[in-house]
């Protein structure tokens, strides 16, 4: 993924409010299954590690990446946004 592309994707981030929180419990199945479905809808999904989480957001969000196939965008305080795009129909058309 080049820097135009991952700079369009925190654009498109931005006014994304977090769906997927991990708190003391780390990275759950649970988590992973509903990361994965928002994924699938929307291609790209905002998360947070709330201050009682066991790792830090980075350690947090790639993990819930690599669970899921997606990439990590980018990683801000305890605040990470991760993209995914669809085979069949991507709704975002990243920039070459």
């Amino acid at each position: 993924m080049t820097s135009k592309q991952r700079a369009y994707l925190r654009s498109l981030a931005n006014k994304l409010e977090p769906i997927v929180h991990a708190g003391k419990g780390g990275v759950s199945d649970a988590m992973i299954k509903q990361a994965d479905d928002a994924l699938t809808a929307r291609e790209i999904i905002k998360g947070k590690a709330l201050e009682t989480a066991p790792a830090s957001a980075r350690e947090i969000a790639e993990q819930i990446a690599a669970a899921v196939n997606a990439e990590v965008v980018h990683v801000i305080g305890r605040t990470f946004v991760l993209f995914r795009q669809n085979e069949k129909e991507s709704q975002i058309k990243l920039p070459r």
